[in-house]
């Protein structure tokens, strides 16, 4: 079996992940679309497409030529050849890795019909986001009659699938296209694999070996891909790589989102405003140690479906993964476009903790720290797409309230005034949950 994965997003995660998944599998060709910059077709197109994944774990350092990339296009160049390519009968997959912000949705997981760029889209039948090129691809695709296809977020979005496929028919409806996607599904997945900046002397190391020496990337040993079994044709066999076909993806995904994702934000910020670099230092200290299990474990009892065993497995596995210096993990990467991902990672739980009588207290520490880094970066260094709101709300006279309405977290007064108190420094944060 052979065929074709249109691919949105190549940058080092994809590199790392669902590219290496693909070659495994065998048979199948991967064809990038960048939406922004040239800059990642431009490192690669010398050197064929191929690059090198340079993996770190605990047996040391080991590096693998990747073939299966045939070409990566820039959309700003040729919008059209994007969506010629997507109603393309022998592009079958197409798969997404934009980040959060890529989608452009509101708080209730609609797209946001009154963002400038989709806004834009709307006007235009050569689109620029994510959503414009799939709207008006399938559309192109569906006239042409080109097939099934199947379309998979890799992002970490609750319900990214159908997330996406409610955008997507959010912009054609609003645009007038008669999409009716009846021969394209939305699989939801799960994907984990931490995938740090490649540090500056990595290409001139790859050279030595005799590999490709432009754009590597750098990963660790783990890597884990859940689908939903919901496919509309054909697809690579991934299951022979490791990826795991589940009807439900939703426990695994939340168990990674609840779990991984909220400790990593909890040691970005807290090491940041404690001055660490990476997220080894960060967990190597005693008291984010602590914290970090502490979230971990409270994280853990507002997850379903998964056995309580499995989820102390998961917690421990997540602090050797933390602990690994190989990688050099930027804590101030993780930090990132802060107000994408506490509401999901962080804001939701505590939420849900307070509901239910849990322990909140690792996660309300979590909100202070993001609170606190917030305010000291004053918004001049702020790599946020809210950087400018957030600037003017940390300005308030309470700059917790005001920060966490700007990115949509509200939360009882109790647990409001313990995040003001944590900031102030009047609690400690202390859990009463017993720790991973």
């Amino acid at each position: 079996m052979t065929g074709r994965i249109l691919h949105f997003g190549p940058g080092n995660f994809h590199r790392a992940h669902q590219a290496i998944f693909t070659q495994q599998a065998g048979g199948w060709t991967i064809t990038g679309v960048s939406l922004k910059s040239a800059e990642t077709r431009d490192a690669l197109a010398g050197q064929a497409f191929d690059y090198t994944l340079v993996i770190r774990d605990a047996d040391g350092e080991r590096m693998e030529r990747m073939t299966v990339l045939d070409d990566i296009l820039v959309a700003p160049e040729n919008p059209d050849a994007v969506l010629d390519t997507l109603a393309d009968g022998s592009v079958q997959v197409v798969t997404v890795t934009v980040t959060e912000k890529g989608y452009h949705l509101n708080a209730d997981g609609r797209l946001n019909l009154s963002d400038p760029e989709v806004a834009a889209d709307l006007d235009t039948n050569l689109p620029r986001t994510l959503v414009g090129y799939l709207a008006r691809g399938l559309m192109r695709r569906q006239i042409d009659m080109a097939g099934p296809i199947s379309v998979i977020s890799c992002d970490n979005l609750s319900g990214n699938g159908a997330k996406l496929r409610t955008a997507v028919m959010d912009f054609a409806q609003a645009a007038g296209l008669g999409l009716t996607l009846s021969e394209a599904t939305f699989p939801d997945t799960m994907v984990d694999r931490i995938t740090p900046r490649a540090p500056d002397d990595l290409s001139d190391r790859v050279a030595a070996m005799d590999l490709p020496s432009a754009a590597p990337v750098v990963t660790e040993g783990f890597s884990e891909w859940v689908i939903a079994d919901d496919f509309a044709g054909l697809r690579p066999a991934w299951e022979t790589a490791g990826a795991r076909l589940v009807a439900d993806v939703a426990p695994f995904e939340a168990r990674k989102l609840r779990m991984l994702n909220g400790a990593h934000s909890m040691l970005a910020y807290a090491g940041l405003n404690r001055g660490f670099v990476h997220v080894h230092e960060a967990v190597a200290d005693p008291d984010l140690r602590g914290r970090c299990r502490a979230l971990m474990q409270a994280a853990a009892g507002t997850l379903h479906g998964v056995g309580e065993d499995e989820l102390r497995i998961y917690g421990e596995a997540l602090i050797v993964r933390f602990d690994n210096p190989a990688l050099q993990h930027a804590l101030a990467q993780i930090a990132m476009d802060g107000s994408q991902k506490m509401p999901v990672r962080i804001g939701a739980v505590l939420s849900e903790l307070a509901a239910t009588g849990g322990d909140t207290g690792p996660h309300v520490f979590a909100l202070a720290e993001w609170c606190r880094f917030v305010i000291g970066q004053d918004g001049t260094a702020l790599d946020d797409p809210m950087a400018e709101r957030l600037a003017k709300a940390a300005r308030e006279g309470d700059p917790v309230s005001a920060l966490l309405n700007v990115i949509g977290i509200g939360l009882p007064e109790v647990e409001m005034e313990l995040v003001r108190a944590s900031l102030r420094g009047t609690t400690d944060g202390h859990t009463k949950g017993t720790a991973i």
